[in-house]
């Protein structure tokens, strides 16, 4: 699909194992990721490097110094803010064929002003009461792979691969 892009931005990220996380997601669906100074760690952070495995050379990652930064540098972007204080559930939207997935920082997610002032584009993920949100490296991969769905996956493998293991089971 001509035009196709999903961009996950991470907005000021705390946490160096989740942003790790994310960034191996995004190698593996060929996904843009942003990353919105403060961050919480280093970028050279061996928990970083670690939970991105050897994927860092296989993944288009843009930094910004901050929200202004970001804004500046992408004015047409279709943003969806995910944060468990939306009202609208993620898979009730039409996500657009180059669109940005915006996550908050693990303490405290999005401005709740970010949120307030785009109400159609804020989204949520569904979860039992009483809990305070998702782990951020699960949430950016349940969103992703929903645009991917939406689009038929898009330049995904989508055959299994060949496996060494036997289905058939020894009965003798």
């Amino acid at each position: 699909m001509s035009g196709f892009k999903v961009n996950i931005v991470l907005h000021e990220p705390e946490i160096p194992q989740n942003t790790g996380n994310i960034a191996r997601t995004c190698a593996a669906t060929g996904s843009v990721l942003h990353l919105i100074r403060p961050l919480g760690f280093e970028i050279d952070d061996r928990k970083l490097k670690r939970a991105g495995l050897d994927y860092w050379d296989k993944l288009e990652i843009f930094y910004y110094d901050g929200i202004e930064d970001f804004r500046i540098r992408n004015p047409e972007a279709e943003m969806f803010y995910f944060s468990a204080k939306a009202r609208v559930v993620y898979t009730e939207v039409d996500y657009p064929n180059n669109v940005f997935l915006m996550f908050g920082k693990e303490s405290c997610g999005l401005p709740e002003t970010m949120i307030a002032s785009n109400p159609d584009r804020s989204v949520r993920i569904p979860m039992r009461d009483g809990l305070r949100s998702l782990n951020l490296s699960n949430s950016a991969a349940i969103a992703v792979y929903e645009v991917f769905r939406q689009h038929g996956f898009p330049s995904l493998e989508q055959e299994g691969r060949p496996s060494t293991f036997s289905w058939e089971v020894d009965r003798s």
